[in-house]
């Protein structure tokens, strides 16, 4: 069940506003920073981003997030330029989202918020049953308090003395719908994560050794998966092309042994954790893999926060003391120069010492040397 009449169209050719609250004190780059990469999101989807804009608060505002003078604002403008969506950048809580849809109904405008569009990608990206199920439970999780604002239209279009339990009673019908819903998809998901324990319980029988890939989203972990095991699962330069686990074979020469290396979905920040755990069937080869490759993206500028962000997840799902190797990717776009500046910057940044190396999965570099460290750190002598 999604929120809006939009919701469940394409977002091609769609035009959209992105809106964000900001501090007061945070610079005009930071505000710009922060809405570039829901711009990708949207670019991702398919969108069409018209109008970037923030307000500066202390504070959301309570009833509408972002103010009544900013939504008249964008009414305006949405107006004017044909605008059906308006995007905003973080989570909203049903009221919110109910007096923006409310203000903007008439307009045809939609209203989502940041977990809306992510949601509306995983979606989109889904090759699997069991990633299907994992994103409608997210999805559950995230619109069910939406129900409020259906309850109180309900009682609105009722209309009449007598009549103001309708939207109460319904609401509460939808309520136990969606937890009969979110029942039988947990359900389904146990088949698949009992399947899963199988499978893993099976490899510790045989010794097999795992490997998982984690990292931002588009730092290029599959392309990795590929050129490491000659697999040749789905690439694209997206956020978020990946949502299903992989599962290949790795052989290590010096030790002649082989690995189990597994991809997992990109993580991504201000993802909030019913969504992180939503996926936990999914990211269960990570949590159970003896070792872990964290993948960064070299080229990117903002390559610091997004290890911060990949970290603090890691931390929430317990892994912030797995085994892991730190592995710069793409670094076939950086020059000689660049390269040795980023090698000594990335090594001053480490807080944690962890092992690193520098790659390009495109052509090839420093796979040999990553391949030897993972056999050191899995086999040492």
């Amino acid at each position: 069940m999604e929120n809006g009449s939009n919701m469940n169209k394409p977002l091609r050719k769609t035009k959209a506003i992105l809106i964000d609250i900001i501090h007061p004190r945070i610079t005009k780059q930071q505000s710009l920073d922060r809405l570039e990469e829901l711009e990708d999101l949207v670019e991702t989807y398919g969108g069409i981003v018209v109008v970037k804009t923030h307000q500066r608060r202390f504070r959301p505002h309570t009833k509408t997030f972002i103010g009544p003078g900013k939504v008249q604002d964008i009414l305006r403008e949405g107006q004017e330029l044909g605008v059906t969506l308006v995007i905003v950048n973080n989570i909203l809580k049903s009221r919110q989202i109910y007096e923006l849809q409310e203000i903007l109904r008439g307009a045809k405008i939609d209203v989502w918020d940041r977990v809306d569009l992510i949601l509306k990608i995983f979606a989109k990206h889904a090759r699997t049953t069991e990633a299907r199920l994992e994103i409608e439970l997210a999805s559950i999780r995230h619109m069910g308090p939406r129900i409020f604002g259906m309850g109180m239209e309900l009682s609105r279009q009722a209309g009449g003395i007598g009549t103001v339990g309708i939207g109460e009673q319904n609401t509460q019908i939808m309520k136990r719908h969606l937890q009969t819903q979110e029942l039988k998809i947990k359900e389904k998901l146990t088949r698949y994560t009992n399947v899963r324990a199988n499978h893993r319980l099976h490899r510790k029988r045989q010794q097999f050794k795992t490997v998982s890939l984690v990292g931002y989203t588009n730092a290029g972990k599959t392309s990795l998966l590929n050129a490491l095991t000659g697999s040749q699962e789905y690439v694209a330069n997206k956020l978020f092309a990946t949502l299903d686990t992989r599962v290949s074979q790795l052989f290590l020469a010096n030790t002649q042994k082989k690995v189990l290396l597994s991809d997992t979905i990109g993580f991504i920040q201000n993802l909030p954790p019913e969504l992180i755990h939503a996926f936990e069937s999914t990211l269960s080869e990570a949590m159970d893999s003896d070792l872990l490759l964290h993948v960064i993206d070299s080229q990117d500028t903002k390559w610091i926060p997004k290890i911060e962000v990949v970290e603090k997840i890691l931390e929430q799902l317990g892994l912030d003391l797995k085994p892991r190797i730190l592995v710069f990717n793409k670094i076939d776009g950086l020059g000689k120069k660049d390269l040795k500046n980023f090698q000594k910057v990335s090594i001053k940044k480490d807080d944690h010492d962890w092992p690193k190396v520098f790659v390009s999965a495109t052509h090839g570099n420093g796979l040999e040397a990553l391949k030897e460290m993972i056999e050191q750190t899995l086999f040492p002598q």
